[in-house]
């Protein structure tokens, strides 16, 4: 058999709710979480952190969280600006 090139279903049950990623914050700092662009992860620009989501499950426990090294923080927090126009 081959395998098809559409991208695998993902179980409804497993996404996180947008109005639930606005009440959670890092559990170290207190400061607002942002979703990563896979929507696998929250950031926690102000700890450095990545925190992972398993099954629409965020792990906001310190033990489960990544370091983001300083490439990668720019990367995620200077994405924005690169899409828009300066302003005058």
């Amino acid at each position: 058999m081959t395998q098809s090139a559409r991208p695998p279903q993902v179980n409804p049950r497993h996404v996180v709710d947008p109005r639930t990623l606005e009440m959670l914050v890092c559990p170290l700092t207190k400061t607002r979480l942002s979703l990563s662009e896979n929507g696998e992860e929250l950031i926690s620009v102000a700890a450095h952190l990545a925190f992972p989501i398993r099954l629409g499950v965020p792990m906001l426990s310190l033990d489960e969280a990544r370091e983001l090294d300083r490439d990668e923080l720019d990367r995620l927090t200077h994405k924005d600006r690169k899409q828009r126009p300066p302003q005058s």
